[in-house]
């Protein structure tokens, strides 16, 4: 189906116009969990719509609900099955690694890969990653990624390696500045604490 090729995806949010585009793209970005959407192709047409950065903050919003959706209904009601689909010790194992340091490193960086993001998202909730530190490193994701593939749809970039470059390495930038400043938030609310009694 056209729809689900890149160019197709691309008219589909022109024929709606900027009135209508914003929904349409999320709704695209949303049922990418069950079809097969090209996700930086709607953000593409996003920024071809309403240009760089506009285009690329609604694709990040667009982004971040998709993964809002696969993470609260698999955290909802999911783990059911996970223990079906994965047997409840290797449910355990990946709690272990969405519990950790590693959960988050994992969500920030998959936005941008293809299949990835909703896999990601849906065993941050099966696993019952927290809440926070899954929403924080999913919008380290959305953001970069969004502005990325808007501006490639805005200004026709034929050659996207650097665009593409700081994609894929401004996430992991932007969820270790979170994660460290966390850490920080932790210690000195700590230190406050032990000061004050």
């Amino acid at each position: 189906m056209a729809l689900f090729e890149g160019e197709g995806a691309r008219r589909w949010l022109v024929v709606y116009g900027r009135e209508w585009a914003w929904l349409a793209g999320a709704l695209l970005l949303v049922s990418d969990l069950v079809l097969p959407v090209p996700a930086t192709a709607v953000i593409g047409g996003l920024g071809y719509v309403y240009g760089g950065l506009a285009g690329g903050l609604l694709g990040a919003a667009g982004s971040f609900l998709s993964g809002l959706v696969a993470y609260e209904g698999c955290r909802r009601w999911g783990m059911r099955a996970a223990d079906r689909v994965l047997g409840a010790a290797d449910r355990v194992r990946a709690e272990r690694i969405f519990a950790g340091g590693m959960g988050g490193w994992l969500v920030a960086l998959s936005r941008w890969m293809p299949l990835l993001p909703e896999m990601t998202a849906c065993m941050a909730g099966l696993t019952g990653m927290e809440r926070g530190r899954f929403y924080a490193a999913l919008g380290c994701g959305c953001v970069p990624m969004g502005l990325t593939f808007a501006y490639i749809g805005a200004t026709g970039v034929e050659r996207p390696g650097l665009a593409l470059g700081l994609s894929a390495g401004l996430p992991a930038v932007l969820y270790g500045v979170a994660a460290l400043y966390v850490k920080w938030r932790s210690a000195g609310v700590g230190k406050g604490t032990e000061t004050e009694s």
